[in-house]
């Protein structure tokens, strides 16, 4: 048993960012999900508010769990965490927009249920919310 926990520990280290970035980024893909069926189903808001709205909430959460356990961010005077937080809410605002364009594009379009639409455009979000957090926010400098 203990070189079986030797071993996953091994490949958590290694793999340390990678892992955290899917822990947190399915956290967030639930809560998103979680927001938006309680604002579309139970409040019965229209779809496009219903995904802004839950995206605004779940985006604090990423930042958050992004720059602590993810990334790991350094950055403590004021103009560095400044300038990650704005680079950090300007990817994910364009990530939104692509987020409501294929909402758009698959709901009103292509006629593809709303739920289903979600859940492929949240797994677009997550991929292209990494690259951007890795390449251009948290790199390391």
């Amino acid at each position: 048993m203990k070189k079986l926990w030797n071993l996953a520990w091994d490949l958590y280290r290694k793999y340390e960012e990678g892992i955290n970035y899917l822990i947190f980024g399915f956290l967030a893909f639930v809560l998103n999900y979680v927001l938006y069926f309680v604002f579309a189903s139970m409040l019965q808001m229209h779809y496009m508010g219903a995904t802004a709205l839950s995206w605004l909430l779940t985006v604090v959460f990423a930042y958050w769990t992004n720059r602590t356990f993810v990334f790991k961010s350094k950055n403590k005077d004021a103009r560095s965490l400044g300038k990650e937080f704005v680079a950090f809410i300007g990817a994910r605002v364009a990530t939104e927009l692509l987020e409501l364009a294929l909402m758009f594009l698959m709901v009103d379009c292509a006629d593809i249920n709303e739920y289903l639409s979600k859940f492929v455009c949240q797994v677009i979000v997550i991929l292209a919310n990494y690259f951007l957090s890795k390449l251009w926010i948290f790199k390391n400098k």
